[in-house]
């Protein structure tokens, strides 16, 4: 029997569950960090392992013909009373077990488990995901460690219910203000309320016919939808300030200026201002690459489009295809009773050792 905390040969279910009971709240992954570096060291031969901040970075330089990065972030949002980890049924019960230390324990299992990979292959375990997009391990990787993101296709291991999950959408934020004239109500002729001018933005909005686009065989659907409205004074006063905040989910086909420029159209004529207080990029699937093509492949055509925002946009800005594939479903992710089914582990680590060693 091993002592060791992390025994990345063992079934990466019984993986996950040692994953999970290591705690890992984003900004306090040192610990976790520490023992995935410590059981690369001693278990994954043929590896060049470097440990930037709290992210360990782990590669192969066998010079085969490409290159498959496997990314996955260690930390985890707050625990809520679901530590340690508990089996109940078929499913593994545990902060952290969808979102996505199931997907870490996969791509862990293969680095020690596949002696002749078919791809290059590169791993990044990095921190700080689930916070401020400023904090994220990956842009630090970015700055101070390039190099190790070159790959011809990446793999995020986010919570995807065993899916391949191609690209994923971009959000645009804009708040949408109307001025007015305050007054009391008993006279509210005197007065120019602001709030009632916003009826007109959400008319658009209820009126608003969401595109619908198929990119590479995906289909994405856009949303438009007003988040949070802000306006009133008091009981008794006409409001001269109220606001609206938009967010638009655009397909990946549409850049930020685009999306942008769609917006202020859908509002054009109106007595409005407009302020874009937020945008990220979406990112195409780009399943016409062939090493995509090829986990698309070992994955017997399970894919489908990405709805909200991942890593993968960070990957895709530098012209690397990339997607998002783990077990867990996604709509678990960050709950009390956040778990995951323990054969899709099994099946995303099956799927994933016939795509690297095809």
């Amino acid at each position: 029997m091993s002592d060791r905390v992390l025994d990345l040969s063992a079934d990466p279910i019984a993986l996950t569950a040692a994953l999970v009971d290591i705690p890992s709240v984003s900004r306090d992954e040192g610990r976790i960090a520490d023992e995935v570096e410590a059981a690369l060291r001693e278990q994954a031969g043929g590896y060049e392992i470097v440990r930037n901040g709290n992210a360990v970075l782990a590669r192969t330089n066998f010079g085969l013909p490409s290159r498959v990065a496997l990314a996955g972030h260690l930390d985890t949002v707050p625990i809520a009373d679901n530590l340690p980890s508990r089996f109940e049924g078929d499913h593994l019960f545990g902060c952290g077990t969808s979102d996505m230390k199931s997907g870490d324990a996969v791509f862990l299992h293969l680095a020690a488990t596949i002696a002749e990979p078919t791809h290059d292959i590169t791993l990044i375990f990095y921190d700080c995901e689930e916070i401020e997009a400023s904090a994220n391990g990956l842009n630090r990787i970015e700055r101070e460690l390039p190099d190790w993101l070159h790959a011809d296709v990446a793999i995020l291991g986010e919570p995807s219910g065993g899916y391949i999950e191609a690209g994923c959408q971009g959000t645009l934020r804009v708040v949408i203000s109307a001025a007015g004239t305050r007054a009391h109500s008993a006279r509210s002729w005197l007065g120019d309320n602001a709030i009632h001018k916003l009826g007109a933005v959400l008319d658009r909005l209820s009126a608003y016919d969401a595109r619908i686009v198929d990119i590479d065989g995906c289909t994405y659907r856009e949303g438009l939808s007003a988040v949070r409205i802000e306006g009133g004074v008091a009981g008794n006063v006409i409001p001269d300030e109220a606001a609206l905040t938009v967010n638009f989910r655009f397909a990946p086909d549409r850049s930020p200026e685009q999306a942008l420029a769609h917006v202020r159209g859908v509002f054009d004529g109106l007595e409005v201002a407009l302020e874009q207080t937020d945008v990220a990029a979406g990112a195409l699937p780009g399943l016409h690459h062939p090493a995509a093509a090829a986990l698309v492949s070992a994955a017997d055509g399970m894919v489908r489009a990405k709805y909200g925002w991942t890593d993968v946009a960070r990957f895709a800005a530098l012209g690397i295809p990339a997607v998002n594939y783990g077990p867990g479903d996604p709509n678990l992710a960050h709950k009390r009773d956040e778990r995951v089914a323990v054969a899709q582990i099994s099946a995303v680590a099956a799927t994933l050792r016939r795509y690297l060693t095809a």
